[in-house]
């Protein structure tokens, strides 16, 4: 491993000894974006990359697979990553939701084929997703700017640290690459590709929301923030949180000049909220600024 992230994975476990002993103090949202220049920057390249070369991947997947193959694969990688929800629910100090997440993982290796198949959700054993940077923020460490990085897309500086925490301590499929050596050629990353492949592919139903927003990318960065805010909050966050998040408490915030704007976009677009098979996003502009689901 490079120094910088072992030096960095050290400033993350210390921080995390020092938020547990501050006390479960959830912090609050923020709804600035101070780096947005560079942002939309780094997601028009994403787009760039994600149209000439991801989404063509993902749709060739689907192509060569049917939904139930696709169900299964989903759900073969949703169980194996289960690791990473249970090892930060303990970190959460949930030993209840660990043990229901330990009971999930077990009874979909064994009854569910290698976790192929999900017969813990037939059973009544709750799915939850959890990650270190909600961890963080359940022990009350500030969000951060939001930030869109190349090739990752939409983060926070506090969900950042998910992805070298989780991914070097609790995820099973990074565990196996690093111990797979180096004669494999790189096979051992092919069950790390299938599964983003995977992951675009389930995207695609979604595509129209994004394309019908009225600024696509306000529409990404907030409907990021507020799946966020819902996994700190474990799905229930409270109304102050919803209002600051939609900016309902901010002097400024004027609805109907939102709804102007999105009227005048999608006239010139040629578009309209109740053109059939299209999403029905009257309001993106303030779903942008919400996220509601």
């Amino acid at each position: 491993m490079l120094p910088s992230l072992r030096q960095n994975l050290r400033r993350a476990v210390l921080l995390t000894a020092v938020v547990f002993l501050a006390g479960c103090a959830i912090a609050k949202p923020r709804t600035d974006d101070p780096y947005e220049k560079f942002n939309r920057k780094v997601y028009a390249f994403n787009s760039a990359i994600d149209t000439a070369v991801i989404r063509p991947v993902a749709v060739g997947y689907r192509k060569i697979t049917n939904p139930p193959v696709r169900r299964s694969i989903s759900d073969f990688f949703t169980n194996i990553r289960m690791p990473v929800t249970i090892a930060n629910d303990l970190l959460q100090a949930q030993p209840q939701k660990a043990l229901d997440g330990t009971g999930r993982f077990l009874v979909n290796l064994t009854l569910g084929l290698g976790g192929f198949f999900d017969p813990a959700s037939r059973m009544g054993l709750p799915q939850q997703n959890t990650d270190f940077g909600v961890t963080l923020a359940r022990w009350g460490v500030p969000e951060g700017p939001f930030l869109m990085l190349p090739f990752i897309g939409p983060t926070t500086a506090r969900a950042f640290w998910s992805l070298p925490v989780d991914g070097y301590f609790f995820d099973p499929m990074s565990i196996y690459e690093r111990n797979q050596g180096s004669f494999n050629h790189g096979q051992q990353y092919l069950p790390t590709i299938l599964y983003l492949i995977s992951l675009r592919a389930g995207a695609i139903d979604a595509e129209g929301y994004l394309k019908s927003a009225y600024d696509p990318y306000a529409f990404l960065r907030d409907a990021y923030r507020q799946r966020r805010i819902y996994k700190i909050y474990y799905g229930n966050p409270p109304n102050k949180v919803i209002d600051q998040m939609q900016g309902l408490n901010e002097k400024n915030f004027d609805p109907d000049a939102l709804l102007q704007q999105q009227h005048a976009f999608e006239k010139k677009s040629h578009q309209s909220p109740d053109t059939p098979d299209k999403p029905n996003n009257s309001t993106p502009a303030s779903t942008s600024s919400s996220g509601h689901p």
